[in-house]
């Protein structure tokens, strides 16, 4: 082979690999695309601090408000799994449509007004480029670092909808009392495998439960299932057989480290000290009680899980290219923020 033409071949290849590098810059990225439409560091060219505006923001929250963190990771459960990530749980009612926020599967959902504070925050640095839906996720990882939980790499580039989901939520998230068959199903739609719902199931480590939702255990018959030693404080915090939906009455998701995201949920199951039925069936049922045991034997192994499970959750049908927008303010669509403004 002549030598101009070991030169025409190179210069052919150089040309090729310098359009496929323009093609991926010039979309705000600094790395190569998923199936999904979803990138690392999406926002690498467009808003360069985004991430680390929004790490800061929930640092500050969460030493000012400790609940801040428990609520961003049940953000993303609540909107992740119904269809898609996209921020749609933010959206409030309108004359037309219901928020989801206001749906019973949403009971206890608190603190939207800080995720504001953090779009408000990113939207003086970079207005109209990062997305509420990106925000929700990323408040999410980061909630899991402030309780002591591993640091998770996302992919970013998520869009916002414009609609609420409100009438299709109970089709996606499972209810604290179904069957765990029905939630395996529910998961396994979205690629979580069983092994991954024992571990997404973990974040139940962190928080706390109303007692209308754990009040059938007690009254008027003690599930025989129970620890008696835990029906005991369970029924102190909850007194009362039909509680008020709004009153202060819960009990701490695990007594022994309730601030801490961490592998004792498992280990309390394996005492009979699940607070929710879903939560004790994960040790009743020969399909996932092998991981029930193996997370409560290692931290590293529920870390390792739960990551992987979150990962795939944060990426179930996003909006991305031309699809959604991107808000201005996160409880309202783009059109509506518009007419508030005048």
């Amino acid at each position: 082979m002549g030598l101009w033409v070991l030169l025409a071949l190179a210069l052919s290849a150089q040309l090729l690999q310098s359009q496929a590098y323009n093609v991926v810059s010039s979309s705000n990225t600094t790395g190569s695309y998923s199936e999904n439409g979803l990138v690392m560091n999406y926002y690498g060219d467009s808003c360069p601090q985004a991430e680390e505006i929004i790490a800061e923001q929930v640092r500050l929250l969460y030493k000012r408000h400790k609940n801040t963190a428990f609520s961003w990771l049940r953000n993303i459960f609540h909107d992740c799994a119904v269809e898609s990530c996209d921020a749609s749980l933010l959206l409030d009612s309108t004359r037309n449509s219901i928020s989801e926020k206001e749906t019973d599967r949403s009971f206890g959902l608190r603190n939207f007004r800080y995720l504001d504070t953090i779009k408000e925050a990113v939207e003086r640095e970079c207005p109209g480029v990062v997305s509420c839906a990106d925000i929700l996720v990323l408040s999410a990882r980061d909630g899991v670092v402030s309780l002591g939980g591993p640091y998770i790499r996302l992919k970013t580039g998520r869009r916002d909808g414009r609609k609420s989901r409100a009438d299709v939520v109970e089709r996606y998230l499972p209810d604290h009392n179904e069957s765990i068959s029905t939630v395996l199903s529910r998961f396994k739609a979205m690629g979580i495998d069983t092994r991954g719902v024992v571990a997404l199931l973990g974040a139940h480590s962190v928080g706390r439960t109303h007692c209308v939702k754990l009040v059938h255990r007690l009254y008027p018959e003690v599930d025989p299932t129970l620890d008696p030693g835990h029906v005991e404080h369970m029924k102190h915090k909850c007194p009362d057989a039909i509680p008020n939906p709004k009153a202060v009455q819960y009990v701490r998701n695990d007594r022994g480290t309730p601030m801490k995201l961490d592998n004792n949920y498992y280990v309390n199951l394996m005492d009979n000290k699940g607070l929710l039925i879903v939560d004790q069936q994960l040790y009743a049922d020969s399909r996932t009680r092998p991981y029930v045991k193996k997370m409560a034997k290692s931290q590293d192994y529920f870390f390792k899980y739960f990551s992987r499970a979150l990962t795939i959750l944060s990426e179930n049908n996003p909006l991305t290219g031309t699809r959604g927008e991107i808000r201005r303010q996160c409880s309202l669509r783009n059109k509506l923020h518009t007419k508030s403004k005048r």
